[in-house]
């Protein structure tokens, strides 16, 4: 129901689906074959639905489904043929993997999209072209996470700070899981997404950020003299590390933060929502 009704909420749909999968609800990619408009359940995991790909036009996801109905997609062209699709609906469909059930890998699919989305010619006119193998290298995990991110500003694959953990951990970083474990007072370093930014007109000039890694969501406080100091880091940078004292009260962990500095480059930047 929430992904069905967005914009919406606190959380952003990137943020909600990689919690349902840390509590272990599967979720599945958008897919030719099985997906709805709308988010569904399926088999008692989450379906997302064609609404989730930035720039599918509403009418031709209902197209693409009634088209489906009537009988399963037997090929790219017989898609774009039934769907009505445009080229850059089916371009996006062949980046995030939406057309694994028809045999194809992400990049094998940008090279059929690119041959379909052209008008066959009087040579092939009402006939199927001969197959043709894509010369294209597959996508690296990473570049399909950034691909999801592109394409449906989510993704149900590893999140991006998962990409970098072993780097993380060399700089002595905590994943948000371990933090209940450390004792209150305990001086640490946390890194993750910006989902949340806050400056509640009540709080005195302190700032609130929310970050998220591929274990969990951490909070850190920001006093206001060192959000004068680092504020281009706090207000813009997509990926933060931050240093500071750990805080147990009435069972909330918080990192009171005494340096905010930005992460390297990361492959996708994880969408937030800014209060400020």
């Amino acid at each position: 129901a929430l992904l069905n009704n967005q914009p919406m909420g606190f959380y952003h749909p990137a943020t909600l689906v990689k919690d349902a999968q840390r509590h272990g609800q599967p979720v599945r990619p958008v897919d030719v074959a099985r997906s709805e408009w709308l988010s569904t359940v399926e088999e008692g995991a989450v379906r997302l639905g064609l609404m989730t790909v930035k720039g599918f036009r509403d009418a031709a996801g209902h197209r693409l489904v009634e088209a489906r109905r009537a009988r399963p997609f037997a090929s790219v062209d017989d898609l774009v043929a039934r769907a009505g699709l445009a080229r850059d609906e089916l371009t996006r469909l062949a980046e995030i993997g939406a057309l694994a059930p028809l045999g194809l890998t992400r990049r094998g699919a940008l090279w059929e999209a690119e041959r379909a989305a052209r008008p066959p010619g009087p040579l092939w006119a009402g006939q199927a072209p001969p197959p043709e193998s894509s010369p294209l290298v597959e996508m690296t995990v990473e570049e399909c996470v950034v691909a999801d991110y592109r394409g449906t500003a989510l993704t149900v694959g590893p999140h991006p700070m998962a990409l970098r953990r072993a780097d993380l951990a060399r700089r002595g970083v905590t994943p948000a899981a371990d933090l209940a474990r450390a004792p209150d007072g305990a001086r640490v370093r946390v890194a993750g997404a910006v989902i949340v930014r806050q400056r509640p007109g009540t709080a005195k000039g302190f700032v609130f950020l929310s970050l998220e890694d591929e274990t969990g969501i951490t909070n850190a406080i920001i006093r206001p003299p060192l959000f004068e100091r680092d504020r281009a880091t706090i207000v813009h940078e997509p990926f933060v590390l931050v240093e500071g004292v750990l805080q147990h009260q009435d069972g909330v962990i918080s990192v009171r933060a005494a340096r905010v500095r930005p992460l390297p480059p990361l492959p996708a930047a994880v969408p937030s929502h800014d209060f400020h």
